[in-house]
């Protein structure tokens, strides 16, 4: 499990808020806090308030970190991925083991037999969210899922031109959708 949760006062719900555009949902504490200080991975319920089954615990919030993982995304690094995952047992077998401790993290939260066994991003077999393994690194830190730490190399410093949102901004300045 995670090391020292961040509670998620009044002020990092409104940086959530200006970031996503909306009200978070079944927010449980600040996965990881970006370098500017403002929450850039929320963790989640596994049920939302609604009772919906979520199994996303590691929630990516930071509109800059997204939108330069959508581009990787549209660059087809998935599928690569995926293939690599089908020809290198190491690799497989790491992945594995970060679907597993995504596991643990949320069944440490709640239990929800509606998502029992399945983690997110494609794991454990393929690549489908390369926000939830950036993510995943991020909280749970580098070396937990290669995949992950792999999409935080190519971001690179995305926090270096400042915050990505001013909490005390309107709603609506943010993107995404979850949390």
């Amino acid at each position: 499990m995670s090391d020292a949760p961040d509670t998620f006062g009044p002020e990092d719900e409104a940086s959530v808020t200006a970031q996503l555009g909306r009200t978070p949902r079944g927010v449980v504490r600040v996965g990881h806090r970006c370098p500017c200080g403002n929450p850039d991975v929320v963790t989640t319920e596994p049920r939302l308030p609604d009772g919906t089954p979520f199994p996303t615990t590691f929630y990516l919030t930071c509109p800059r970190a997204a939108s330069r993982i959508g581009s990787l995304e549209g660059g087809g690094v998935m599928a690569e991925m995926t293939e690599r995952l089908a020809h290198d047992a190491d690799l497989a077998a790491a992945y594995r083991g970060a679907h597993e401790r995504y596991l643990a993290e949320r069944e440490a939260i709640a239990h929800v037999p509606e998502i029992a066994g399945v983690s997110a991003g494609g794991m454990p077999d393929r690549v489908k969210c390369l926000h939830v393994l950036a993510a995943q690194s991020l909280v749970q830190g580098p070396g937990v899922n290669p995949l992950g730490d792999e999409v935080l190399a190519e971001l690179g410093e995305f926090w270096a031109t400042g915050p990505c949102v001013d909490p005390g901004a309107e709603p609506g300045t943010g993107s995404g959708a979850g949390a």
